[in-house]
């Protein structure tokens, strides 16, 4: 979880500099609490979740309450996949949490979700973080639609290319 933590924070860093932003970092003191209880925490599954929460308090931006997004994230603004789709998908629908941010290559693990939930809930795939980023904040570019899907889109593919995403 350290290092998720210390990943995002070094990635925030790397984006307020790339867009220019007026943000000082430098003079912000940013202290994340994950209290352990009785769940145990790996840590990257929560990368993304780390730093749009720390991008959100620093631009004072507000994100909706009705996302879910799983994914590692690398220093150069990969997303990696994660463990735990199907179980994050099913917990996210009963809490009624209608959509999803995870790894495009995680793709493959949809299929193992019941199709009357997918249905009913709208993925976005990315693969890098800017694909997040230009999704919750004010910087937009044409790219943060284009991995948005919903799953009625892709039930019926037969495979997976996980350099490419569906085919």
């Amino acid at each position: 979880m350290k290092e998720s933590v210390e990943i995002a924070l070094s990635y925030t860093t790397s984006l307020i500099y790339k867009f220019k932003l007026n943000i000082d970092i430098k003079d912000k003191d940013i202290h994340l609490h994950v209290p352990e209880g009785s769940i145990p925490k790996d840590g990257p599954s929560a990368g993304i979740a780390i730093l749009v929460a720390i991008m959100s308090l620093l631009t004072e931006e507000t994100i909706p309450q009705d996302i879910a997004m799983t994914g590692e994230i690398t220093l150069s603004g990969s997303i990696l996949p994660v463990g735990g789709i199907k179980e994050k998908i099913l917990a996210a629908y009963r809490n009624d949490i209608k959509n999803i941010i995870m790894p495009k290559l995680n793709v493959k693990d949809l299929y193992d979700v019941p199709n009357e939930i997918k249905n009913k809930i709208h993925f976005q795939l990315v693969d890098s973080v800017d694909d997040v980023f230009h999704r919750f904040f004010k910087i937009k570019t044409n790219q943060n639609q284009k991995n948005k899907i919903n799953f009625h889109q892709v039930s019926n593919l037969s495979r997976v290319d996980n350099n490419h995403g569906l085919l």
